[in-house]
């Protein structure tokens, strides 16, 4: 049984929907950083970056990074069909997608959340903001541009969807449908899916 750390509004989301339309079976822990669960030294033992999500596979190896862990997934669930065959150029395609979004969207993500973690100079944290959002909208459009079909890689549903809807659901949807409609149309058809739309409800997305 795998085991998923995660937190409300956290990256844990896609990767619960992974599991679930996979169906594979999981239970899922949260943890409530609010009280400073994730500080804990109990916690630190399961990931030493104090992070979530966090997920413990069938054979209690731990695995941290959201991204790594839908690709650990469409590898061990390969019947699901949520990436292409390993080693094909549409997988090549797909991960980098998946990577792109990691370190340029997530991560944009949180230094517009926490901008003050950013900066030495706490009266610059607004910049640090502003910039942020910026950084955002110019990632959003470089993925509007290449996208050709309904998904974003290929002509069915991939992990790297699952990633795309989770780190959009964190955009305002009116910026996203006027400045990617493209992007605001996936994410509301996995939104929509049934096993997305029981996360999202309790994500509040």
């Amino acid at each position: 049984m795998y085991k998923l750390y995660g937190r409300i509004g956290s990256g844990s989301a896609a990767v619960e929907a992974a599991l679930a339309i996979i169906s594979a079976p999981h239970e899922i822990i949260w943890i409530d950083t609010s009280a400073g669960e994730h500080l804990t030294e109990a916690f630190a033992a399961i990931n030493p970056r104090r992070q979530v999500p966090a997920l413990i596979l069938p054979d209690e190896s731990v695995m941290t990074e959201s991204a790594a862990m839908l690709l650990h997934l469409a590898d061990a669930f390969p019947e699901a069909g949520l990436a292409p065959k390993p080693g094909t150029s549409a997988r090549g395609a797909h991960d980098r997608w998946l990577v792109f979004m990691a370190v340029n969207i997530y991560e944009g993500e949180l230094r517009k959340a926490y901008a003050d973690r950013y900066t030495t100079d706490l009266d610059g944290a607004d910049a640090v903001q502003a910039a942020a959002e910026d950084y955002l909208t110019a990632q959003y459009a470089i993925i509007e541009t290449e996208m050709r079909g309904d998904y974003l890689v290929g002509n069915s549903l991939s992990m790297a969807d699952l990633y795309l809807w989770m780190v959009a659901s964190w955009r305002d949807p009116r910026q996203m449908n006027a400045e990617t409609p493209r992007v605001a149309a996936l994410s509301r058809r996995l939104r929509a899916m049934p096993q997305v739309q029981a996360i999202a409800e309790r994500h509040g997305v």
